[in-house]
């Protein structure tokens, strides 16, 4: 029984193909080995043959040393210096164009007054009046602020020229930069003795104490005038000019212009008034 189904086994192994113990690693698949790369490499000796007789310098050079560098390694190494020869320096400037700056500036620090050599001008003295509540102790003739020409001389007392000075420096100027420069402001009124907005039996206005100025437009470089009149309400103007209407409030204690009443829709009204609440600006 035993041999009959030994012989059904190898019969049926044999039908269907050989047995799977038959299979040795000696016949399995695997890898073939790499060749000799020793033996196929090309010799140093060829190459070196098919190479010309001299390569080019193929290293990046270097630069030459800075006189900043060599004034470095001096002092790394506690060596003296070579001297200010060897430093960068701008070149002097020619003596006729430095006498031309200093006189210059002689020439407007003479003429300046106030104690500003931005504010340009003469002092006049005090100035009297018929009236009683008019008049000015110290009184100054202002032609210029800030390098900005004033379109008539204008009275006035020292506190105001300086804040007329401030105004245009940190507020006129740079508002009116990219349009500008700024040339010339447009002076409607400066001292008057007079009522406010000349209404009889109204109180003396400012202006009579010399502590006002009114500012109608400004002039660009180019001749072209901006007026408060034209630009208040108008664009590109009217952004340029209320902001310069808002600088002014602070260095100046009454600020008026055309939204305050119909006396001032042409121009703004300056004076350095000051009140218990603080700067007046409409």
């Amino acid at each position: 029984m035993k041999t009959g189904w030994g012989a059904f086994i190898l019969c049926f192994a044999t039908w269907f193909g050989e047995p799977v113990q038959s299979a040795s690693p000696s016949t399995s698949l695997h890898p073939l080995p790499r060749p000799d790369r020793t033996a196929s490499a090309t010799p140093a000796a060829t190459i070196a043959a098919a190479l010309p007789l001299t390569l080019p310098n193929m290293r990046p050079q270097l630069r030459p040393a800075s006189p900043q560098e060599v004034a470095a390694a001096a002092r790394a190494t506690d060596l003296p210096l070579l001297g200010p020869d060897i430093s960068p320096k701008p070149f002097k400037r020619p003596k006729a164009l430095e006498q031309q700056v200093l006189f210059k500036k002689r020439k407007l620090r003479k003429s300046s007054v106030c104690g500003e050599i931005e504010i340009q001008g003469k002092a006049v003295g005090s100035v009297s009046s018929r009236v009683k509540a008019c008049g000015i102790k110290d009184a100054v003739q202002i032609t210029s602020v800030s390098g900005v020409v004033l379109s008539r001389p204008s009275t006035m007392d020292c506190g105001t020229a300086i804040a007329l000075n401030k105004w245009v420096d940190k507020s006129v100027k740079p508002t009116f930069k990219r349009r500008g420069p700024v040339v010339e402001l447009q002076v409607a009124a400066h001292y008057a003795c007079r009522t406010r907005n000349n209404r009889k039996g109204a109180r003396i206005s400012e202006h009579g104490k010399g502590r006002a100025i009114d500012i109608s437009g400004f002039k660009m470089a180019d001749g072209e005038v901006v007026t408060v009149l034209d630009g208040w309400r108008k664009n590109p103007s009217q952004k340029q000019l209320k902001k310069v209407w808002r600088g002014a409030c602070g260095p100046f204690g009454t600020v008026l212009g055309p939204n305050s009443d119909r006396y001032h829709r042409d121009h703004f009204h300056l004076d350095t008034a000051r009140h218990r609440s603080g700067p007046y600006c409409r």
